[in-house]
C-alpha cells in the first residue's frame, strides 16, 4: 500500500513536470540548455545597469552611508523597521543552502570560470533590486491595524494603475500574490524545514540517531519556534534577523577565511584560474558559453534579483524617500553573491578542486564544500551543519512573511487573516520535516520563478518613473553637499 508522501508525489508529479518544463523552458546553445527564465532575469539586470547609468558603481557608498544612518533621518518617517533590519530581513530570505550548494555545483561542474560570471550576474542584479525595492516602498500601503504592507502585488496594482493600466496591474498582481503563497509554503517553508532536519540528523547520530525516525517532533519544535518569531509580524522578524544574519555571516565567513589563510600562497593562481577558465573553459562542454549559462543561473537562483520577493520586507522601512531603500538593497546581491559565494568558490578551488571532476562525476553541491573545509579544519562539518540549519531557519521566517502579504493582499489585512496563514505556515514546517514531498516542492520552486514573468515586466514599464525620480534625487544631494 502506498504511504500519503508516495500517494501525494504521484498525484502531483504530472502537473509538477508539466509547470516546471513550462517556467524552466530552455534553449539549445551548443551542448548547453539556456532557460529562458535566466534570460528574462539577466535581461533585466543587464538594462537597468546601464540605464540607470551603472547606478551599481555609483550608489554603493551611498548605500552604505545610508545603512549607517548617515544619509536618511527616520525617527519620524513612515514604516515599521530600520533599514538596517530591513536589509537583514532581505539578506536571511536569499543567503542560505544554495550559497553552499549552488557554488560547489557551479565548480564541479563548470570549473572555477563559473565562478567569474557568478559575480557578474551578482553585480549586475543590484540593478534590478534597486529598481524593485524602490517601487516597494514607492507603493507601499498602510493598513487599518498599522501595519505596512508593499512589494510587487502593490507597485503592479498601483503603479500600473497611474500608467493607464488599471486591469493589467491587478491581474499581475493577483498572478503574483497566488505564486508567492504557494512558493513560499514549498521553497520558503517545507524545504527549509527539511534541510534543517537532516542536518541535525546528522549531527545527533544519524540514522542511529534519536530523531533519525522522529520528524514529527523536531518539525514541532521547529515550527514553535518559528511561530514564536513570526506572530509579531515584520517587527519581531527583523528583530531576529538583525542578529541572527550578521551571527552566521560572521561564522561561516569567518571560518572561511581561516581555510582561504592556509592556503594564502595559492590565492594568486586561483584568481588566475578563475578569469581565465571564465573565458577559455577547458575540458567544459559547450565552451564559454556553458560555462557563463551556469554562473549566471546559479546567481540568479541564489540572489533573486528581479524577482521581487526581497521588495516585500524593504516596504516597510522607516523612511520618507523611496530611493534610499532601492539604495540599500543594491547590498543584498552583493553580500549574497559577489562576497559569500566568492569566498565558498575560493575556498573549494583553494582546497579541493580538481579538473578531472568535471568529467568523472564526482561530488558535487554541500559535501563538496564541506569537504573543502574540512581539509583544513577537520570539524568543519558540525559546523557547517549549524550554519545550513540557521541559514534554513532565517529563510524560514523572512519567506513566511513574503507569504504572508501575499495573503494580506488577496484576503485583507485583519488580524484573523495573519493567524490563519501563520498557522498553516507552521503547520507546513512539520509537514517537511516528516514527508518527502519532491513534486510539490519542485511544483514551488518553478512558482517562484515564475513570479519574475511578471515582476519583471513590471519594472520595466515602471522604470521611467524611478529614473525620473533618480536624477532629482542626484540633484537634490548635490545642491545640498554644495550648500
Amino acid at each position: 500500500m502506498a504511504t500519503i508522501d508516495e500517494t501525494i508525489n504521484e498525484t502531483f508529479k504530472p502537473i509538477a513536470s508539466a509547470f516546471n518544463d513550462l517556467v524552466f523552458y530552455s534553449i539549445p546553445i551548443g551542448e548547453s540548455q539556456l532557460p529562458l527564465i535566466v534570460v528574462w532575469l539577466i535581461a533585466g539586470a543587464l538594462y537597468f545597469t546601464f540605464y540607470l547609468r551603472l547606478i551599481n558603481i555609483r550608489g554603493f557608498t551611498h548605500a552604505i552611508r545610508i545603512v549607517l544612518g548617515k544619509e536618511d533621518k527616520t525617527d519620524t518617517a513612515p514604516g515599521e523597521v530600520s533599514h538596517f533590519r530591513a536589509l537583514t530581513t532581505a539578506v536571511s530570505g536569499t543567503v542560505g543552502v544554495g550559497n553552499i550548494t549552488h557554488v560547489a555545483v557551479a565548480i564541479s561542474i563548470g570549473g572555477p570560470g563559473a565562478t567569474f560570471w557568478l559575480i557578474v550576474a551578482g553585480f549586475l542584479g543590484m540593478a534590478s533590486k534597486f529598481v524593485e525595492c524602490t517601487l516597494g516602498v514607492k507603493y507601499r500601503q498602510v493598513n487599518a491595524d498599522g501595519s505596512v504592507s508593499g512589494g510587487p502585488m502593490y507597485y503592479m496594482d498601483k503603479g500600473l494603475a497611474e500608467r493607464g493600466l488599471p486591469r493589467l496591474g491587478k491581474v499581475m498582481a493577483w498572478y503574483y500574490a497566488i505564486c508567492i503563497v504557494v512558493g513560499c509554503l514549498g521553497v520558503g517553508c517545507m524545504f527549509q524545514a527539511n534541510q534543517a532536519y537532516v542536518q541535525f540528523v546528522n549531527v545527533t547520530g544519524g540514522s542511529e540517531g534519536f530523531f533519525a525516525s522522529r520528524g514529527w517532533l523536531f518539525g514541532s519544535i521547529l515550527a514553535l519556534l518559528t511561530g514564536l518569531v513570526i506572530i509579531g509580524g515584520i517587527k519581531s522578524i527583523a528583530r531576529v534577523t538583525s542578529k541572527l544574519v550578521p551571527f552566521m555571516a560572521l561564522l561561516y565567513v569567518g571560518t572561511a577565511l581561516v581555510v582561504i589563510g592556509a592556503n594564502f600562497s595559492a590565492i594568486p593562481s586561483a584568481v588566475s584560474a578563475i578569469v581565465t577558465n571564465a573565458f577559455s573553459p577547458e575540458g567544459v562542454a559547450g565552451g564559454m558559453i556553458a560555462v557563463l549559462i551556469l554562473g549566471f543561473r546559479r546567481a540568479a537562483f541564489s540572489n533573486e534579483a528581479g524577482i521581487g520577493s526581497s521588495a516585500i520586507a524593504h516596504a516597510t522601512v522607516k523612511t520618507d524617500e523611496p530611493l534610499t531603500q532601492g539604495f540599500v538593497a543594491m547590498l543584498e546581491p552583493f553580500i549574497d553573491t559577489v562576497v559569500i559565494c566568492t569566498i565558498t568558490a575560493l575556498v573549494i578551488i583553494l582546497t579541493v578542486y580538481d579538473p578531472a571532476m568535471l568529467n568523472e562525476g564526482t561530488i558535487r553541491g554541500v559535501e563538496l564544500t564541506s569537504s573543502a573545509f574540512a581539509s583544513v579544519i577537520p570539524w568543519f562539518p558540525s559546523v557547517l551543519a549549524v550554519v545550513v540549519m540557521l541559514f534554513a531557519y532565517s529563510t524560514m521566517i523572512s519567506w513566511s512573511y513574503y507569504g504572508l502579504e501575499g495573503f494580506v493582499y488577496m484576503f485583507g489585512s485583519k488580524r484573523r487573516t495573519k493567524r490563519i496563514f501563520n498557522a498553516v505556515f507552521c503547520l507546513f514546517v512539520v509537514i517537511g520535516c516528516t514527508m518527502q514531498l519532491d513534486a510539490i516542492l519542485d511544483f514551488s520552486d518553478a512558482m517562484i520563478f515564475a513570479m519574475a514573468l511578471a515582476n519583471m515586466l513590471a519594472l520595466y514599464l515602471l522604470g521611467p518613473k524611478v529614473k525620473r525620480e533618480l536624477d532629482a534625487y542626484w540633484a537634490k544631494l548635490k545642491t545640498r553637499s554644495s550648500g
